[in-house]
């Protein structure tokens, strides 16, 4: 060509730029934000069971009377090591008496009794080593057929919801979710012929629900497929290039 091509206007190359900018910024956003919410509910939540364990730390014995600082975590550290002292003492004999005179004491008062039963039974349910909660992710219809919704299995329904529950197969409690706060949702009692598994463990399912859709789980092997597809085109690369060599030579 005898004439150059006549420079980009300006203002495209502006806009080029901001473009350009956007991206980098969005890019960088997706990277930060997971990393900075991470680190700040870590510190957010070590400060406040600092708040909660320290009063009870008599003021010579802390650490900031020796080192000058207060020292985050500090009250992170006794409050583990405080649990698993009661932890160990409440497996021994002793420690057993102890809580069945302590469990006796309170089923005395009415109020105090019903409120620590309630919470008993919850931190039993949740923090049992027996029995597996929460370690399926399923489908099904809801809130009407055609319409399908993800929830996670606790466990089969037991004691007078199986009994009069009218349905000869087996009932799951189902625990339905919320998007995008999954701590909050409902209990369904689903027939189990009604319910589709998962093969997604319940961290992504959660990641699911959490981004409304948006982030789905790789499936069993793909990476590994990938991976293997990426090597097999760069050994083909390879070899036409060998061969376009040889030809050339």
């Amino acid at each position: 060509m005898t004439e150059h091509e006549p420079n980009q206007p300006q203002h495209l190359r502006r806009r080029g730029l901001l473009a350009g900018l956007r991206a980098s910024f969005l890019t960088g956003l997706v990277v930060v934000m997971p990393i900075g919410l991470t680190l700040w509910l870590i510190w957010t939540v070590t400060g406040w069971i600092d708040g909660f364990v320290l009063p009870f730390i008599p003021a010579r014995w802390r650490p900031e009377q020796y080192v000058g600082i207060n020292l985050r975590g500090v009250g992170v550290i006794v409050f583990l090591v405080f649990t698993i002292l009661v932890g160990w003492m409440a497996k021994g004999f002793f420690g057993r008496s102890l809580l069945q005179w302590g469990e006796d004491l309170v089923d005395r008062m009415p109020v105090v009794r019903s409120i620590y039963n309630g919470i008993k039974q919850i931190a039993e349910t949740i923090f049992a080593q027996n029995e597996a909660s929460f370690d399926k992710a399923c489908m099904f219809e809801y809130p009407r057929p055609g319409v399908w919704a993800i929830g996670f299995v606790s466990t089969l329904a037991r004691g007078e919801i199986a009994a009069k529950i009218p349905h000869g197969e087996a009932i799951l409690s189902v625990f339905l979710p919320t998007t995008p706060n999954p701590t909050s949702g409902y209990l369904l009692y689903v027939p189990e012929k009604d319910v589709i598994y998962l093969d997604m463990g319940v961290e992504d399912a959660a990641k699911l629900i959490i981004s409304a859709g948006l982030v789905y789980p790789t499936p069993p092997g793909a990476a590994a497929a990938k991976a293997e597809a990426k090597a097999e085109a760069k050994a083909d690369a390879k070899a036409k290039a060998k061969a376009k060599a040889d030809l050339a030579g």
